[in-house]
């Protein structure tokens, strides 16, 4: 049994347009002069709300209001994201024989409602959100811990959209496995050297079942 971990925006969740019509309302509400488009996340070294208003222009000391603007934009939408096309069928595949979590830098409560919202909830054992302290690699240890898995066993992945994905998997030694339909490029992506690439849901079965 392995330990899988996801990351949700661009891997569970299609909130690209989400991302960046939330970014540009709330640059506007902010009176930043900034014309948000998917360049803003497609290079991010760290893919966070935080990092995403640096990359909007939004100066230091606005933001933390510009991520608790666009999370707040994110629950308050009348219904959650879409899940990527396969996804929910791979989800519960998995969630058969492995034990599932999440790590992300969005909301416990905003990832929760998207998986009631797509009947995965009894599929994933933990919700590790931004409103949880520390970075994406100690929440995988803490996630290592809390599930029993051996530090020093292959079995745990972190599947990602991004480099500070990658990173924290490295990090926390778990392997990695970048997707290449999230928010980040495959050549962006291949700076990190992940483990493992998947270009579609499918492919995740191929590899974690390896």
């Amino acid at each position: 049994m392995a330990l899988i971990i996801f990351d949700f925006d661009g891997v569970l969740a299609d909130t690209l347009n989400d991302l960046i019509q939330f970014g540009q309302v709330v640059c506007d509400e902010l009176r930043i002069k900034h014309t948000v488009t998917k360049d803003d996340l497609s290079t991010l070294e760290v893919m966070s709300f935080a990092s995403f208003g640096r990359a909007c222009e939004v100066p230091e000391h606005l933001i933390d209001e510009f991520v608790q603007r666009c999370l707040k934009r994110f629950t308050e939408k009348k219904s959650p994201p879409a899940i990527f096309n396969g996804l929910s069928t791979i989800v519960r595949n998995l969630a058969r024989d492995h034990t599932l979590a999440i790590i992300t830098t969005n909301s416990s409560q905003n990832v929760n409602a998207f998986l009631v919202e797509h009947d995965l909830h009894e599929c994933i054992h933990a919700v590790y959100g931004i409103d949880i302290p520390g970075s994406k690699a100690q929440k995988i240890l803490i996630a290592r811990k809390q599930f029993s898995a051996d530090e020093k066993h292959p079995s745990v992945f972190m599947i990602g959209d991004s480099l500070s994905d990658i990173s924290s998997a490295k990090e926390a030694s778990a392997t990695s496995i970048a997707v290449t339909w999230g928010h980040q490029s495959l050549e962006h992506l291949l700076r990190g050297a992940p483990d493992y690439v998947v270009r579609s849901p499918q492919e995740l079965i191929a590899v974690i079942e390896k």
